[in-house]
């Protein structure tokens, strides 16, 4: 998880990709954290991109940093706990102008049953899970 995390962070954007219906939905996120030693992202319940991952929670995200890319497919799985919001808001701290743990819009959730690929045309692909 923590290679993942780093990884990410080290992106800066990377993309997060949903199912709606029967069409792909991809669009740019920046922030993740890890709490409770789990990998969490977060968003607005008033987005079709929450909406989207409670209906159907496989998800897959893509960025690229230092001329490798990571790929990772996951189930995003929901975590309404303050303790979580807070986390993720305390680890990204930009996002407090928009959001806050109480606001009842802000929505984290962690990577579950992860496999993640980091490549590179250089380099043998290196593949995990957590």
């Amino acid at each position: 998880m923590e290679k993942a995390l780093k990884f990410l962070k080290d992106c800066g954007t990377f993309y997060l990709a949903t199912v709606e219906g029967d069409q792909p939905r991809v669009r740019p996120f920046g922030a993740v954290c890890a709490f409770e030693d789990k990998l969490y992202i977060i968003t607005n319940n008033q987005k079709p991109v929450f909406k989207q991952m409670q209906k159907n929670p496989k998800i897959e995200i893509s960025g690229m940093a230092g001329g490798k890319w990571i790929r990772l497919a996951a189930e995003a799985v929901r975590d309404e706990r303050r303790e979580a919001k807070k986390a993720m808001l305390d680890a990204n701290a930009g996002l407090r102008n928009m959001y806050n743990e109480d606001d009842g819009i802000v929505e984290v959730l962690y990577l579950k049953n992860a496999a993640a690929t980091i490549a590179s045309f250089s380099e043998a692909p290196e593949s995990w899970t957590f």
